[in-house]
This record gives C-alpha cells, sequence and structure tokens, in this order.
C-alpha cells in the first residue's frame, strides 16, 4: 500500500456515538459562551472545560443549514455573475439519552421548573402546592458544600434533591443565581412569591453527605457558589410546561469523539428551542422501550470578533497523527 493510502486511512471520522455540551448565554448583554479550539479541541470529554456542562450522550444528530443563497444575474441571458447569502438560519435536532434538569430545559425551551416539598394541606397546583418554608445558608457555603444551622440539617437526609437560591425580592428582569432561569415582567406575574426564583433557578444538587454543619452535594451547583442571603428547600421532581412567553438560550457544543479518524466539534454560539417538548421511543427490547427527550433548536446569529461577520455555526476538525491533510 502506498504511504498516501497509509495516511488517507485515518482520514473519516468515525464514532458510535456523539456528546453534547452546553453553557449558558449572559442573556443581559447576549454574550455566548466562547469554544476556543486552539485551546480545547481535544478536551477529556468527561471533564469539559468552564463554562461546558457535559449533557451526556446524543442520538439522531442532525444539523439542517436553511440558510439561503441567491445569485445576480446579469447580460443578456441572465448568467450568474455573482451570490450573496440572506436569511442566515441553521437548526439542530438531537435526542438526549439521559434526563436531568439540564435535558429537559434545553429540549422544552421555556422556564423549566423546580417542584418544591409542599407544606401539608397545600392546594394542589400543576407546578406544587405552597411549599415548605426555605432554611436559611449559613456564612462559608460554596457551589459543593452547603453551610446550615444544626437544627436546619434534620430536614434534610442523603440522596435528597435541593434548590438553592436567593429570595424574590419584587425585581424584575432576568432571575436565577449564575443562569438566567425566567424573566420577570412584574412582580405580580409570580405573584409576589418569595420562592419564586428557587422554583426556576438551575443551582440544583443532590446531597451526597452529611456533617453536623453541613451538606455535601454529589455535583457543584451549575449556577456556582449559592448568593449572600441564599435559602435552601427540597425539591421533589421537576416540571416544564408547553406555553408561555420565555425562552430559554444556551452555547452548544456536539462533538464527535475520535474514536477514528480526528475529533470533529460543531459550536454553536447561541441556540434557543423552536419546537415544544417532545419524546422518542426506541425498543430496547419488546415491551422495553427507552424514552429520550428530542431537542428541536434554532440557531442565533453570532458577531465574530474576528471580522464582524454574522455567524450561526462552527464546524471544527482536529487530525489525528499522521493522517493526511487533504
Amino acid at each position: 500500500m502506498s504511504t498516501t493510502a497509509l495516511l488517507r486511512a485515518p482520514m473519516a471520522p468515525l464514532a458510535r456515538r456523539l456528546r453534547a455540551y452546553f453553557a449558558p448565554v449572559a442573556r443581559a448583554t447576549g454574550t455566548p459562551a466562547i469554544f476556543d479550539p486552539a485551546a480545547n479541541a481535544g478536551f477529556d470529554l468527561d471533564s469539559p472545560p468552564a463554562p461546558w456542562i457535559d449533557a451526556g450522550w446524543i442520538e439522531n444528530f442532525a444539523r439542517t443549514p436553511t440558510t439561503r443563497l441567491q445569485q445576480l444575474r446579469s447580460g443578456a441571458h441572465s448568467a450568474v455573475s455573482g451570490q450573496f447569502r440572506s436569511q442566515l438560519d441553521a437548526r439542530v435536532e438531537c435526542d438526549f439519552r439521559q434526563w436531568g434538569k439540564l435535558q429537559m430545559a434545553i429540549a422544552g425551551g421555556a422556564e423549566h421548573l423546580n417542584v418544591l416539598a409542599a407544606s401539608s394541606g397545600a392546594a394542589p397546583q400543576p407546578t406544587g402546592g405552597q411549599p415548605i418554608s426555605a432554611v436559611s445558608l449559613q456564612p462559608g457555603s460554596t457551589a459543593a458544600e452547603l453551610q446550615l444551622a444544626a437544627a436546619d440539617l434534620n430536614g434534610f437526609s442523603i440522596g435528597d434533591l435541593i434548590a438553592v437560591d436567593a429570595d424574590y425580592q419584587q425585581q424584575t428582569g432576568y432571575v436565577g443565581s449564575g443562569l438566567a432561569a425566567a424573566f420577570v415582567n412584574n412582580p405580580a406575574d409570580v405573584g409576589g412569591d418569595v420562592n419564586f426564583i428557587r422554583r426556576v433557578t438551575f443551582n440544583v444538587g443532590r446531597v451526597a453527605g452529611k456533617s453536623a454543619a453541613s451538606l455535601t452535594l454529589a455535583q457543584p451547583l451549575l449556577g456556582g457558589a449559592p448568593p449572600n442571603g441564599a435559602a435552601l428547600q427540597k425539591v421533589i421532581a421537576f416540571v416544564d410546561r408547553e406555553g408561555g412567553s420565555f425562552f430559554q438560550e444556551w452555547s452548544a457544543l456536539f462533538v464527535i469523539p475520535e474514536e477514528a479518524g480526528g475529533r470533529v466539534c460543531f459550536y454553536y454560539p447561541r441556540v434557543q428551542a423552536c419546537a415544544p417538548a417532545q419524546e422518542k421511543t426506541a425498543v430496547v427490547a419488546d415491551p422495553l422501550q427507552a424514552c429520550a427527550l428530542h431537542a428541536s433548536l434554532v440557531a442565533l446569529p453570532y458577531a465574530d470578533a474576528g471580522d464582524g461577520r454574522q455567524v450561526v455555526c462552527y464546524r471544527s476538525y482536529a487530525p489525528p497523527a499522521a493522517a493526511a491533510l487533504y
């Protein structure tokens, strides 16, 4: 076999499944998270660089560029003399193989709600009734360890889900520590609920350990260290809704691992859900079926800092050692 043929052999990317990563967009400024292939092209798939969050393996990944190319015509025969792009647009779809708050929020697109543990006798509500009062965090709490008064620790056990964030204080605009979880136009819209931010926050975790003064979490809170004055409530479940006016917005990164033929990364600076929450099923062994969250996303434009061009997606390829380049 010729040297050229040997070099060409590893040029076709090959992988059994793809990985998905997401990072919050700073909604107040519209600033996305940046994926820099010069710094992070070969990052450890199980430990993505900050601020990227691992959303697990995905299936049925499909990119659909829908940007229109228009032709300029001139001359007696209206021959094509040039081209230009119009209606910059792109779609991306995938099925999440894992369910969690992050995956449900991305696939659903609207506010994603934490069902807080309800008080005894609370009136039934689709997103949970009046919750048990929150307990205040003590100084020294971090994204991975929550300091509590000794008397408050009795209300929590290893394995519990919890939401940690500030009390709602009648403010308007985006709310939620670290990640914009909802937008409030008027305090009356949320009934002035002191627990509203904890109902929507992404600062959720699972209790993995318990000491005489603190709770240790299985994973650090997505939104980072709790703000001053934050409080803690137990979470029973997660809920999303079809309806409302709020749209989640994320930076997205999809990776074809380098099982053979190098690593391919598809980076979307800004995406939003463009379809209501959906599920897809696949037969595992009849009658057992797997239920996957289906995400349909639309890419929003980003002004490339290098030349100011409007861009919706970047595709990068890191070839394996000794592979041909063309």
